[in-house]
């Protein structure tokens, strides 16, 4: 390969990942649906806590963390059938796997709009959420750090589970069972953050812990998704 050619694929790989990009956040625009339904979902569960548990300033604020958390990530749970299936339908997933553009970038470049359609609204929602449940306004940076850095970890980690079951019909139980156990340790972290904050408590190590996450899985993720969507397409 010269000199030449290697600029001149990245730039086109650089345009392949762009035009997946804006093709995808089309077409949510197109069905506003696919984000409004997880947003929706996500305000329901941090409103129907309160009248479940108790209205008192004092208990909503101890579990708010927990609460906004738990529905971001059943929000993120509820879109990931969407991720790949639709394109398995209509004949774009062939198109990606006979690319000759690298696969793993394509995949990021998927992941990432549905990122943008989902953990990034909750992101945006989230401190009206807390500030609903009595959360402690120191506590409010580490909500919106904590989500920040998760949320992309939730799409990445679901990713793998969407990808594996592709080619199942009602794969919706599957890709739950798949993508909890991965989510474990990023809720941890997230809701860590956040109580260790509200206690007046350093929580910069949590923060570290769910951006190392997110590197590694920024790196690893996509060739596993890859490998997954190969396995299905033979």
């Amino acid at each position: 390969m010269t000199t030449e050619q290697r600029p001149l694929e990245s730039f086109s790989l650089r345009r392949a990942f762009s035009a997946l990009l804006k093709r995808e956040l089309k077409g949510v625009i197109r069905s506003p649906g696919q984000a409004m339904n997880p947003l929706a979902f996500f305000l329901m569960v941090a409103a129907l806590f309160p009248l479940g548990i108790s209205p008192e300033s004092h208990m909503l604020s101890l579990i708010a963390g927990g609460v906004i958390w738990v529905g971001a990530l059943l929000s993120v749970l509820l879109s990931l059938d969407r991720l790949f299936k639709s394109d398995q339908r209509d004949g774009s997933l062939e198109q990606l796997l006979l690319s000759p553009h690298s696969l793993p970038v394509l995949v990021l470049a998927k992941v990432l709009a549905h990122w943008l359609t989902t953990g990034f609204l909750l992101t945006l929602v989230a401190p009206l959420l807390g500030i609903m449940l009595f959360l402690p306004s120191e506590a409010l940076w580490a909500l919106v750090l904590s989500l920040l850095l998760g949320t992309p970890l939730l799409s990445l980690a679901g990713a793998i589970s969407a990808a594996l079951t592709v080619r199942i019909q009602q794969g919706g139980l599957l890709i739950t069972l798949i993508s909890l156990p991965l989510y474990i340790p990023v809720l941890i972290f997230g809701t860590g953050s956040i109580q260790a904050a509200a206690d007046g408590m350093p929580y910069s190590g949590h923060l570290l812990w769910l951006a190392t996450f997110l590197v590694l899985g920024l790196c690893l993720v996509p060739l596993a998704v890859a490998g997954a969507l190969r396995l299905a397409g033979d």
